[in-house]
């Protein structure tokens, strides 16, 4: 119990230090075991299978085992100084530290990189998102060092590019790592067969391409469903190793222990020289899956998963690789390759048992790992960096919970290639240490700089942090890219795929908005605009999407001079990520004034952090209206003159807890998904019957009516602007987007016109177009087309 107190006292002194003695004395004892055991099932399956194939690989044909036992005492001295030194030393006591408002990752890393210094390339940033509540955490006062390292970052255009190419990096060794390690996983748990079964080795590729596939067609329903089974399963698992690992290090070698001294190490390395440094790709292989304790912790607390590895996890897969190490140095006579094999240390009388609980361990690690694919790539589309795909929600309890159709086939696919196309375990482990590896350095290398611009530290401490566990890391990283050859390859391949869809995406999103911000129209131009073409009004409330946050959009001016009519009630939203992974509904919406009040035009600014979950169409639709009513009162309350609202970039926070003043009627409404709500104009509403016989889909929902205070005082102008924004939300809302065709201009370089006109492009018209990716209704959409010559 020593490391339950010790973890406990440094959790409560860290959150005394930074204000939150509150959250302490909050979180009990209980609370704590009770997420501790949960996270076996999230976080630790992936690390808790790896003794599956840990020795099968390092043995595999580097070096060869003598019957003196150096190299089994070499090979499990390094096993244990690694567990030790990267995730108890590393992770449990440094990196888990730096949490981003309590999530974890590589993206956590490089968003508070970003809100200490200015880096981000993530367009339409404002100083207003500043404001939000976990923007800014409480830090000591800056160092000189620290001061000079902002500096040279900000400075630096091309440092910028290179940070955020070292994230994407890591977040592509994470997607190649979801292809990886359900094969390895499932293979290694499966070739038991081998060993059980006489002449059945050829039936472990089917088999695990079996399980694979019915591993990744149950995606759909959500780890909800079956997630409370996860933990027993990994528990069970775990004492089962423990137990197997107890048994042979007492019956077959009590003096085992002896391989901790790093003595073996050293002699290791000096008899098998060359091997040996290669063997060590298999090695490092015994810390796959330690990433998933930062990158998940957002769904618990750090101090649950610092309990979890030191009391369960580490002292059960240390004992699993000792008992392992014990029955190997015991039997030198097995040939064949089942020598170093799992399976051949398990009793024979109750190795079909432990083949069955092995299997579900490895179906529960990759599904952990698959998961963590959805969420990372959720991450990177919120921020701009990865094309639009379907995000699934897959539980409406517990957050976090999601599907991605198209990543799911993706995956599946490359995985059944890896299975069938390697057929071993030697080669998968080359390809997935090399993965698991390279992650590693990047969150290395970004907590380094976090030490510095974060923590406040000085340069000497992060020197001292990226020399001790870089150089380790990076002895691990060229073993394993030393075997390019030899399976390798793959995750470099992968990353380079995934990469290059990454930038190219992200390269033609900033342009686009370049584009944007050059083009938009002046707020002169909209004034003038009424007597020179003849404006009409038409009733409704009109919602014109645009990446910009001050200005007129160029698809407005295109749309009104072909079409001179517009909406009753106008609105420019802007649905922007920062880099916080959340924002509090309070502050979820900016409302302004676009021109004088009689225009009825308004501004609103929609944030979302990279995690947060997006409204669908009719609950933003109620919320927007909510807002704008509550942002008009609030106008007239507020000191400043209401001509200050007539300049665009005046904004006000509005948040989407109701208020007394303004009240929704809400009654319950059966309705086709497709429909808007209350359309009083005939043709509108024909058009809305046809789809309503088309589409016989009917789901169940809250018919929202707006209704106006009846408090004496109120201003009569505000009573009328209300009373305006209420009858133009009753005739319907129509959303207004750019379909936009992004070329490269005439004279731009070669490399420029084949990422926009071919990568972006293909991009562009193979993902989920904005209105999907936004819940749109298709009777509620007008696309506006547009060329864009970037």
């Amino acid at each position: 119990m020593f490391w339950q107190y010790f973890l406990l006292y440094l959790s409560q002194m860290d959150l005394e230090a930074r204000g939150f003695a509150h959250v302490a004395e909050k979180e009990s004892w209980k609370t704590v075991l009770i997420l501790a055991y949960q996270s076996l099932g999230v976080v630790y399956g992936d690390l808790s299978i790896s003794p599956l194939y840990v020795y099968r690989n390092t043995f595999a044909g580097d070096i060869q085992h003598s019957e003196t036992n150096e190299e089994i005492y070499g090979v499990l001295s390094f096993v244990f100084w690694t567990l030790t030194l990267i995730p108890l030393f590393k992770y449990v006591f440094i990196v888990l530290r730096a949490d981003d408002n309590g999530e974890g990752g590589t993206f956590a890393l490089y968003s508070l990189l970003c809100r200490h210094a200015k880096i981000s390339l993530l367009p339409n940033g404002q100083v207003a998102d500043e404001e939000l509540s976990n923007y800014k955490l409480e830090d000591p006062p800056e160092t000189k060092a620290g001061s000079r390292v902002k500096g040279v970052l900000e400075k630096h255009k091309i440092l910028h590019t290179v940070l955020l190419l070292v994230a994407l990096i890591g977040t592509c060794m994470v997607i190649g790592d979801g292809v990886l390690t359900p094969a390895i996983s499932v293979f290694s748990a499966v070739s038991g067969l081998e060993l059980s079964m006489s002449h059945h080795e050829y039936a472990v590729v089917p088999i695990t391409c079996l399980i694979l596939v019915g591993l990744f067609a149950l995606q759909h329903y959500g780890t909800h469903r079956v997630g409370f089974m996860f933990a027993p399963i990994v528990l069970t698992w775990l004492i089962c190793i423990s137990a197997i690992g107890l048994y042979n290090i007492i019956h077959w070698n009590p003096h085992v222990y002896q391989a901790f001294s790093p003595y073996y190490m050293y002699k290791f390395l000096k008899k098998t020289q060359r091997g040996g440094w290669m063997s060590l790709g298999g090695i490092l292989l015994c810390i796959t899956g330690s990433e998933a304790m930062f990158a998940d912790l957002g769904h618990f607390s750090q101090l649950s998963i610092k309990i979890a590895f030191t009391s369960i996890v580490y002292p059960a897969v240390i004992l699993a690789y000792m008992g392992q190490a014990a029955y190997i140095s015991r039997h030198h006579t097995i040939s064949g390759n089942y020598q170093f094999g799992f399976y051949v240390s398990v009793p024979e009388h109750i190795r079909w048992p432990v083949l069955g609980i092995a299997i579900l361990a490895s179906v529960v690690g990759s599904q952990a790992i698959i998961t963590g694919t959805f969420s990372i790539i959720k991450q990177c589309t919120a921020l701009g960096c990865f094309p639009r795909v379907k995000v699934v929600h897959t539980s409406n309890k517990i957050y976090g919970q999601i599907y991605i159709p198209e990543i799911n086939w993706i995956l599946m696919t490359l995985c059944l290639a890896v299975t069938v196309g390697f057929r071993d375990t030697k080669r998968m482990g080359n390809a997935a240490g090399l993965a698991v590896i390279t992650v590693m350095l990047v969150t290395t290398c970004l907590m380094s700089l976090v030490i510095v611009l974060c923590w406040h530290k000085s340069a000497l401490l992060a020197l001292c942090f990226i020399l001790c566990f870089g150089s380790i890391e990076a002895l691990y990283f060229s073993a394993s890219l030393i075997k390019f050859l030899e399976g390798a390859w793959v995750p470099l391949v992968l990353a380079l795929i995934f990469m290059s869809i990454m930038y190219a995406w992200h390269y033609g999103t900033i342009k686009k908005y370049e584009f944007d911000m050059q083009n938009k129209v002046s707020m002169k131009w909209l004034l003038g605009l009424g007597p020179s073409l003849g404006i009409v009004r038409v009733p409704g409330i009109g919602l014109i999407h645009t990446e910009l946050v001050t200005g007129i959009p160029a698809i407005f001016s295109h749309f009104v001079t072909n079409l001179p009519a517009f909406h009753q009630v106008l609105v420019f939203v802007c649905i922007k990520s920062v880099p916080v992974p959340y924002v509090l509904p309070e502050e979820r919406f900016l409302i302004g004034r676009v021109g004088p009040k009689e225009y009825r035009l308004y501004r609103c600014i929609v944030r979302y952090g990279y995690r947060d979950a997006h409204m669908d169409d009719h609950e933003f639709e109620n919320q927007l209206i909510f807002s704008i009513g509550e942002f008009i009162q609030s106008e007239r309350k507020s000191p400043r003159a209401s001509n200050d609202f007539c300049q665009d970039g005046k904004m006000t926070v509005i948040g989407t807890t109701r208020k007394e003043d303004i009240k929704f009627h809400e009654e319950d409404e059966c309705m086709p998904s497709a429909s808007i709500s209350n359309i009083r104009s005939p043709i509108i509403q024909s058009i809305h019957d046809i789809t309503e016989i088309n589409s016989p889909k009917v789901t169940k929902r809250k018919k929202v009516r707006f209704l106006l205070p009846n408090s004496p005082e109120m201003d009569p102008s505000v009573r009328d602007e209300l009373q305006e924004l209420s009858e133009a939300k009753e005739s319907g809302t129509a959303f207004i987007l750019g379909h936009s065709y992004v070329k490269a201009k005439k004279g731009s370089s070669f490399l420029k016109k084949l990422v926009i006109n071919v990568a972006y492009d293909f991009l562009r018209k193979n993902c989920r177009g904005p209105s999907t990716a936004l819940s749109i209704p298709h009777i509620s959409l007008l696309e506006v087309g547009m060329v864009y010559q970037v």
